[in-house]
């Protein structure tokens, strides 16, 4: 029995690929999530997982976030992106950070299976003709990568809050917290990015490729 978890945040999207998969695997369980939060939660509950996989653009997640959190917490669960971003760089980075392949939201539903069955036997995947066109990270990335990872999910919706120039009383209205709040998670995003200032946090935010993320 292949026991899969769909994260994304479209459920017609989820529903179409588990109709896809059912007949493909015999014995398929799925469990489903829409967010960054409920995605952690689905792992935690389901440890026996064979593959997780993961839209980049679910709320929580602000691109490359999700999979560099998921990767820290879960090191041995495979993870397999599945996005309709097929830019070469997105796919580098997620390759990366440690996803054992790309899907492209476009595939279609036999090519999504063969590609699920390489992962799931060990190998990684990526679309035809695309292994040789990735680049390696640089240190800066894979440094950026390791410093990321120890944001909590709360922690970067405050750095992206800050990439779009809010401030601490507008971040605090946002996430419905207190401002003393804000301020003490921005002194551990500080600490933890190794970083002192606002400007340094907006360009640290530009490397991940942020997109808007919506408070839990």
């Amino acid at each position: 029995m292949a026991h899969f978890l769909i994260a994304d945040d479209h459920p017609l999207f989820r529903e179409a690929l588990i109709g896809a998969l059912r007949l493909q695997f015999a014995d398929l369980e799925v469990a489903e999530s829409d967010s960054l939060e409920s995605t952690i939660q689905q792992i935690d509950q389901n440890p026996d997982l064979d593959l997780v996989l993961l839209d980049l653009h679910m709320p929580g997640s602000g691109d490359l976030y999700g999979i560099i959190r998921i990767r820290e917490d879960f090191p041995d669960i495979p993870v397999a992106v599945i996005s309709g971003s097929e830019q070469l760089d997105v796919i580098s980075k997620v390759m990366g950070f440690g996803a054992m392949g790309f899907i492209p939201k476009s595939s279609p539903s036999a090519q999504i299976a063969n590609a699920i069955n390489c992962i799931l036997e060990g190998d990684s995947w990526l679309p035809e003709g695309m292994a040789g066109k990735i680049k390696a990270l640089s240190k800066d990335d894979l440094d950026l990568a390791n410093r990321v990872a120890e944001l909590t999910p709360q922690q970067y919706k405050v750095l992206y809050l800050l990439h779009e120039g809010l401030l601490n009383k507008q971040i605090a209205y946002e996430l419905q917290v207190t401002e003393a709040t804000i301020k003490a998670h921005i002194t551990a995003i500080f600490r933890k990015l190794g970083i002192n200032s606002r400007t340094q946090a907006v360009l640290l935010a530009e490397k991940l490729q942020l997109s808007p993320v919506e408070p839990a």
